[in-house]
């Protein structure tokens, strides 16, 4: 069985876990890697802090990731695959680290952001 998402250690596990499927992954690492030039060292705690301010209610995440997201789009194709992508390791890293409200919560989450996300570039 399974744990919930509980704590920030349990949610840096999460995100590196999924963060290492990214980098991974044929469609989503030129992305990060040779487009936004993403580094890991101030990425990765800014995604902590981004889902412990989502599931934990801890309030310690600033700044606006749609607008940056958008920012990307003008420079490389960000489309539903993409975001089909992004969505399809992050739920699978759910499933294979944790279960329960919180683990339900995230997927939730994470489904909604890529949402608004893909609406708000296509907009644009």
């Amino acid at each position: 069985m399974r744990n919930n998402i509980q704590n920030r250690a349990d949610i840096e596990l999460l995100v590196n876990t999924f963060y290492e499927k990214v980098r991974n992954s044929k469609r989503l690492d030129h992305i990060f890697e040779n487009v936004a030039h993403i580094n890991w060292i101030t990425h990765l705690p800014k995604m902590y802090s981004f889902w412990c301010s989502m599931l934990l209610n801890e309030h310690s995440y600033s700044g606006n990731p749609v607008k940056m997201h958008i920012e990307l789009s003008q420079i490389t194709p960000l489309t539903s695959l993409e975001f089909s992508e992004w969505l399809l390791l992050f739920q699978q890293t759910v499933d294979d680290l944790f279960e329960g409200e919180k683990a339900e919560e995230a997927k939730t989450r994470a489904t909604n952001i890529a949402k608004l996300m893909l609406h708000k570039i296509e907009t644009e």
